[in-house]
């Protein structure tokens, strides 16, 4: 038998050698972590299994991750399953969206929507642009918004700089709205030429005085950009009725401290509700207040509980005068989404929008206000079927955040409120977000865009009418338990406006 070369022999000594440490290592490693998990208290598996109850946190750690991808069906997934997310990514790349062999959506589950085909379709040269919507006919500077689906609130700060820019750059290229979100205006959001709409939160973040109250002359400075172009007033979002937030001293920035108006490094928490607000007669006093400074349409974004104070606020505008009402409402569906929230809001508190939205639109027209009050819709708004039913019920206009996260690359991974998004969009490790192109994924959030709309277009000529405004209540169906289906209309009777 020949002797092995010198040199491989020494490979082999030195290979020997770094197992046999390794293994030293391991067994040192396992004895410390034995006794430290037999000396603390906090955790009484790690306690009474040492070493081996470290693995559970691991595994549950590990399982949302492993579920997403090898063990949840294609609908089985909250908040948003994988085909959704799938038709975002095929939307957002312009690619192919058709399926084969069969829909693999359970249509029997009690609330599915089903639209309700026309015996005979538009054809395509009968096809209409979506009929103008104008919000704020008693403002000096009204607008009428080019898209029924756009971009909701997601601030500056809770996402990166090169999400902002994207999203601005691609609202522009899909001439749709951008809202700011209530982390305020920073310049990426104006870069991209979009549209805005600037949200007022409770922290009143780039117009505000220490004290949360609002500071008129920023926001004049604010609403005086051209590109501003409505103020919408947080009151409530989905994900946390009647909570309000905080910013962690980690993402506050000199840059975000400065857009915001608050110190550098330190939390910011925001009030539940603003402090100038606590009735319905202050809501028409600050929204006047507000409409004043800015010029422009004003209204605000809530979450609906019950129709009782719709009604009040009905009386208290007519009451007051027409041109006192705000000139939009966003109402924001219960299971709403955000970057971090607590579970008993975000699972227990609120209206759905498929409940929510008949309700508001019952008693703006029970009250004469449907044509003075326009209607937004938010919530899990991500495919056309969803903005289609929207529509349905008595939208105006539609706007999403997650979906157009989706579009940027967001692969739900769960930790929007860790600072460690790997899409690098809810991030502000510079290494994470140098995966983030805006250029590129700025052409992804305008393909989304027309895609839904062009979806949502093809679900209205499927139904017989010209556009997608056109669609109504008589135009959907909503499965019940028995796994029938009845009209909308028959649901939720409209009352002619």
């Amino acid at each position: 038998m020949h002797l092995l070369p010198p040199l491989l022999a020494a490979v082999l000594n030195i290979f020997a050698a770094f197992v046999s440490l390794l293994i030293l290592l391991t067994l040192i490693a396992v004895v410390v972590l034995y006794v430290v998990d037999r000396r603390q208290h906090k955790d009484a598996i790690r306690h009474n299994f040492p070493v081996v109850g470290r693995f559970r946190a691991l595994f549950s750690y590990l399982g949302e991750f492993f579920r997403q991808y090898f063990f949840a069906m294609d609908r089985e997934e909250m908040p948003f399953n994988r085909a959704e997310r799938n038709w975002v990514d095929h939307a957002s790349k312009a690619e192919g969206n058709t399926m084969a062999f069969g829909s693999t959506k359970n249509l029997s589950i009690p609330g599915t929507a089903l639209f309700v085909n026309a015996p005979f379709a538009k054809l395509e040269k009968e096809i209409d642009e979506p009929e103008p919507r104008l919000i704020g006919p008693y403002v000096e500077n009204p607008y009428i918004p080019p898209s029924y689906f756009n971009i909701s609130g997601m601030s500056f700060g809770a996402i990166s700089r090169p999400a902002v820019l994207a999203l601005s750059r691609g609202a522009k290229m899909a001439n749709c709205w951008m809202n700011t979100g209530e982390g305020g205006l920073s310049p990426y959001h104006l870069e991209g030429g979009a549209d805005i709409v600037f949200q007022i939160g409770t922290a009143k973040y780039g117009c505000r005085n220490e004290d949360c109250t609002l500071n008129e002359d920023k926001l004049k400075a604010i609403t005086d950009h051209a590109q501003v172009k409505m103020v919408e007033i947080k009151l409530a979002q989905g994900a946390k009725p009647g909570k309000g937030g905080l910013l962690p001293g980690g993402k506050v920035t000199p840059e975000i401290a400065e857009i915001r108006g608050i110190k550098v490094g330190q939390p910011s928490h925001s009030p539940n509700r603003h402090p100038e607000i606590s009735n319905t007669g202050e809501l028409l006093d600050f929204i006047s207040r507000v409409r004043a400074i800015a010029k422009k349409p004003v209204g605000f974004k809530t979450v609906i509980g019950s129709a009782h104070w719709i009604e009040e606020l009905c009386h208290e505008i007519n009451h007051r005068g027409i041109e006192h009402a705000p000139d939009f409402i966003t109402i924001d569906s219960a299971d709403g989404g955000t970057g971090a929230a607590p579970m008993p809001l975000m699972d227990n508190v609120g209206l759905r929008i498929s409940e929510s939205l008949p309700i508001v639109d019952h008693v703006l027209r029970k009250h004469d206000l449907r044509d003075r009050i326009r209607i937004i819709v938010s919530g899990k708004r991500i495919t056309p079927s969803a903005v289609a039913l929207a529509l349905c019920a008595g939208a105006d206009f539609t706007v999403t955040a997650r979906g157009f996260l989706f579009s940027l690359g967001c692969i739900q991974a769960m930790r929007c409120n860790k600072n460690t998004c790997p899409t690098g969009i809810t991030t502000h490790n510079e290494a994470l977000q140098a995966g983030l192109d805006p250029t590129e994924k700025s052409h992804r959030v305008a393909a989304y865009c027309h895609s839904v709309r062009m979806e949502v277009d093809m679900i209205a000529h499927a139904c017989g009418v010209d556009a997608a405004r056109q669609l109504s209540r008589e135009h959907v169906r909503i499965v019940q338990e028995n796994g029938n289906s009845i009209s909308l209309e028959e649901l939720y009777p409209q009352t002619p406006s």
